[in-house]
């Protein structure tokens, strides 16, 4: 085996992990808060690359600026679609709110073509175009800094849910949603902020995205990706989803570079059965029990 061939595509696993991770934390945000199964998260992280394209090139404004101005825009975009779409369907059957994110999926993608075109585009550099090696195994500057930015983002948030009252009224409501009104928590509220701490998540996660492949309307398909990861790592936990996220990654890159690219997403899937074979409710998800 050639070892430094390995060490490069496994770096570069490594980087699609962080982002599967980074991205399938923003799904469990949504779900452990509210109970919906967001299959737009893909479309949220699109709208986050776009709206940062959007202002550095449409506006001129400096990459950092736009970066910023795109994060708290997904954010308010975020909170208008729970408040909007999400919120009037809470109580309904969980297959009518599931099907009320894929329209929304099909509606951010409309918009996204009506504004910009269904043209693929190529993001402003971010990171300096400079070769990264680590050891002698190359590594892309865009997936280096990304990576560290990812762990930097998971260090960060899951710091906040640990310390910050909104986190604890977050993990709260997650945890148990009667009690949590019982407490004086505004769970209405926490629905909110949890679509918005997403949406912003996701579109950190979109812009490092697109700063590495390009950006397009269909790039949303990664949220399929992740969506895999989720129920691989179990629905309602955050755990799951960064371990999840980094072993799919490496999975991914490993099948890529030794079988071809056309065995990437078998492997995923291969992967996704095997795990709902043994655990239904994913390696770290919690198992419901029903008293008949």
């Amino acid at each position: 085996m050639d070892w430094l061939f390995f060490a490069e595509i496994t770096l570069a696993g490594l980087g699609a992990g962080g982002l599967y991770a980074l991205t399938g934390l923003a799904f469990v945000i949504i779900y452990k808060s509210t109970g919906v199964v967001n299959l737009a998260i893909g479309e949220m992280l699109m709208l986050g690359a776009y709206l940062c394209f959007g202002l550095a090139t449409g506006m001129g404004l400096p990459i950092w600026v736009a970066i910023a101005l795109a994060i708290v825009g997904s954010g308010l975009a975020g909170g208008v679609i729970e408040r909007i779409a999400i919120r009037p369907m809470l109580g309904e059957s969980p297959i009518s709110v599931f099907m009320v994110t894929v329209g929304l999926a099909s509606v951010l993608i409309g918009v996204v073509e009506l504004i910009w075109t269904a043209d693929p585009r190529r993001m402003p550099n971010i990171v300096p175009d400079t070769a990264i090696f680590i050891g002698e195994a190359f590594v892309s500057s865009k997936v280096f800094y990304g990576f560290i930015v990812t762990v930097v983002l998971i260090s960060i948030v899951l710091l906040v849910f640990r310390y910050w009252r909104g986190g604890v009224a977050l993990r709260a409501t997650a945890s148990d949603q009667p009690a949590a009104y019982s407490m004086g928590i505004n769970v209405p509220r926490v629905f909110s902020l949890s679509w918005v701490v997403a949406a912003m998540i996701a579109a950190v996660a979109g812009v490092i995205v697109g700063s590495i492949g390009g950006i397009s309307p269909a790039m949303g398909i990664f949220g399929l990706s992740v969506l895999v990861v989720v129920i691989v790592g179990g629905l309602d936990s955050v755990l799951g989803a960064l371990v999840a996220g980094m072993a799919i990654g490496l999975i991914e890159a490993w099948a890529s570079g030794f079988l071809g690219g056309e065995y990437k997403i078998v492997a995923t899937f291969i992967v996704l059965i095997v795990v709902l074979m043994i655990r239904p409710y994913g390696l770290f998800g919690t198992r419901e029990i029903e008293r008949l």
